[in-house]
C-alpha cells in the first residue's frame, strides 16, 4: 500500500493493527515536533538523525532534541555516523520486524503533514530481514545526542549571508494596526486579539530562496468559499528561548511570474505566535502592539535560519 498523505497520521496510528514494543525511525533529517509526539506512544521508540555525518546540526536543533530526550522516558535519540539519507519507519516485537514502511518522508512537521510531497509505502515480508540488519548496521555506528560532549558536535555555524532579518514594521516604518503582530485587532477580519503573522517581503525571498521557496501547486482545494487554494506549506520553529512550535508559510505573491508565501504564522493557532511576542516585549495580551514597545525592548526584526529540512530558528534575543 502507498500512502502520500496524512502520514503523521498513519505513523502514529500504524501500531494498533499488529503487536509491537518498539517503533525505529531512521531519517535523513528530523524534527523536534514529530519527535515529542513519540512520548504518546505505549512503547519505547528510537530516532536516528541519519545524515549528522555529513551535514552536522546546529546548535538550537541540538539543543532542542537533548531537551526532548532529557523529559521523554520512551524515547532515545541517535547521531548516525554514516552518512544515511534513508527514511525508514520500522515497527519491531521482541527484535524482529513486524511491519515496515519506506519513501521520501522525513520525520519533521514539513516531511509529514504536506500531502503529496512525499510518499511512503509498506515493505514485503522477504524484505524484513535485510531491513532489520541495515537497521542494526545504522545503529551499530550511531551515537546517542547525550553522550556528544561540546567540542565533539559536529556543529554547523550559520553565517549572515544565511541569515534573513525580517522587520516587524509596515511600509511606514511603524507597527500596522491590524496586520503583522496586531493581524488579529480588527474584529471584522474574524480573528482573535492575538492573531500575529511575520510578513515576507518579495526582497527577503529574491535574498534567500533557499528558505523561502516557491509555494507548492499541488494539490489545490477548495475553500469554504468555493474558491481554488494552494496548500500551506508547515514548518518548525525554534526560537533563540528554546520554545518551538510548528508554523505555516501562507498567503500568496507572484515574484517572477512565481507564485511564493508572503506570510509566516503559527499553526493550529494564530495567536501562538502573537501571544508569545508580546510576552517577550512586554505587551499586555490583547493590546495592540506599537514601535515604541519594540524599541523599548531593543529590536524591530527577528533573523531567520534554516537548520533542518524544514526546521528554523528564530532569533529575537537582544
Amino acid at each position: 500500500m502507498l500512502f502520500i498523505e496524512n502520514l503523521e497520521e498513519i505513523i502514529f496510528q500504524r501500531h494498533e493493527l499488529f503487536q509491537t514494543d518498539e517503533l525505529i525511525v531512521l531519517s535523513g533529517y528530523v524534527g523536534p515536533k514529530p519527535i515529542q509526539r513519540l512520548q504518546t506512544l505505549p512503547f519505547n521508540s528510537k530516532v536516528i538523525y541519519g545524515m549528522y555525518a555529513t551535514e552536522g546540526i546546529q546548535r538550537p536543533l541540538h539543543n532542542s532534541l537533548i531537551g526532548l530526550q532529557n523529559q521523554i522516558e520512551n524515547l532515545n535519540i541517535f547521531y548516525s555516523n554514516l552518512p544515511v539519507h534513508s527514511k525508514c519507519y520500522v515497527w519491531r516485537q521482541r527484535g524482529q520486524i513486524v511491519h515496515a514502511l519506506v519513501g521520501s518522508a522525513n520525520f519533521s512537521t514539513n516531511g509529514l503533514t504536506t500531502p503529496y510531497r512525499e510518499i511512503l509505502a509498506e515493505t514485503t515480508r522477504d524484505t524484513f530481514n535485510p531491513l532489520n540488519d541495515y537497521i542494526d548496521r545504522v545503529m551499530n555506528n550511531s551515537v546517542s545526542c547525550l553522550e556528544i560532549t561540546t567540542e565533539e558536535l559536529l556543529e554547523v555555524i550559520p553565517t549572515l549571508a544565511d541569515t534573513c532579518f525580517l522587520t516587524l514594521l509596515g511600509v511606514k516604518g511603524q507597527v500596522q494596526n491590524t496586520a503583522g503582530l496586531n493581524w488579529g485587532q480588527n474584529p471584522r477580519n474574524h480573528t482573535r486579539p492575538n492573531d500575529a503573522y511575520i510578513k515576507i517581503r518579495a526582497q527577503d525571498i529574491r535574498q534567500f530562496p533557499e528558505l523561502f521557496p516557491p509555494k507548492q501547486l499541488n494539490p489545490l482545494h477548495q475553500d469554504k468559499r468555493g474558491r481554488i487554494q494552494r496548500h500551506n506549506d508547515s514548518i518548525e520553529m525554534i526560537w533563540d528561548d528554546g520554545i518551538s512550535m510548528e508554523g505555516l508559510l501562507e498567503g500568496s505573491q507572484p515574484i517572477d511570474k512565481i507564485i511564493y508565501t508572503k506570510q509566516l504564522s503559527s499553526f493550529p493557532s494564530k495567536s501562538e505566535l502573537g501571544e508569545y511576542l508580546r510576552n517577550r516585549i512586554g505587551v499586555p495580551l490583547g493590546q495592540p502592539v506599537r514601535r515604541f514597545h519594540l524599541n523599548r525592548y531593543g529590536r524591530t526584526d527577528i533573523a531567520v535560519t534554516k537548520i533542518g529540512e524544514g526546521v528554523y530558528k528564530f532569533d529575537f534575543s537582544v
